[in-house]
């Protein structure tokens, strides 16, 4: 896996445990009481949204080292998700190294 490769799958994680994380403990106007004229009651009054991030920077690394381990082990390879057989056969090395 490449640099370019690991940081695309970095902010993919990222971006993903980040919507996850919106949600969560979110408080709406509608909760607190105090509906603001003009907007909606669902509207967002206690967000923490720089405390997710964090948290969502913390476990996206964690779940970015467990997938870029497993890729680089090779414990999981594109061949193996390959459920239609539409790919060629590996190659076989008859060890020569040529």
């Amino acid at each position: 896996m490449g640099i370019t490769s690991a940081l695309v799958l970095y902010a993919v994680l990222w971006f993903l445990t980040f919507l996850v994380a919106i949600p969560i403990r979110l408080q709406t106007q509608g909760d607190v009481g105090e509906v603001v004229e003009g907007t909606h009651a669902g509207s967002p009054e206690v967000h923490n949204l720089k405390k997710k991030a964090w948290i969502t920077t913390g476990v996206a690394a964690i779940l970015w080292a467990i997938l870029a381990t497993i890729i680089l082990s090779g414990v999981i390879t594109v061949r193996d998700i390959d459920f239609f057989n539409r790919m060629a056969p590996a190659a076989q090395s008859d060890g020569t190294g040529g």
